[in-house]
């Protein structure tokens, strides 16, 4: 965690302070509610590293630069973020359909 950016520490200390909280029920309560509202921060986090890949290579770097600076991902992986598409699905959870 010493070489991550300030923000990502800073959730990361967030997230241990929610464990942190004593009362089992506030605690409990604190979990939920960013369980809850968490689809729209994964959401957030996807569109952003998807404008900065695009950013990343309008600026002329390659595919494979692209990936080192989204966190070492393959080219064509970085190439995808940049469209917008998801990775593999996981596979369903046993006995559920689709």
């Amino acid at each position: 965690m010493a070489d991550e950016p300030e923000e990502v520490k800073r959730l990361m200390e967030a997230i241990e302070a929610v464990a942190a909280i004593e009362d089992d029920a506030a605690c409990a309560q604190a979990a939920s509610k960013l369980l809850e509202e968490w689809p729209t921060f994964h959401s957030r986090l996807r569109e952003i590293r998807q404008q900065r890949a695009q950013s990343l290579k309008a600026q002329g770097k390659t595919w494979a630069e692209v990936g080192a600076a989204l966190g070492g991902v393959t080219p064509s992986r970085a190439q995808q973020i940049a469209a917008g598409l998801r990775g593999a699905k996981r596979p369903s959870k046993k006995g559920s359909e689709e």
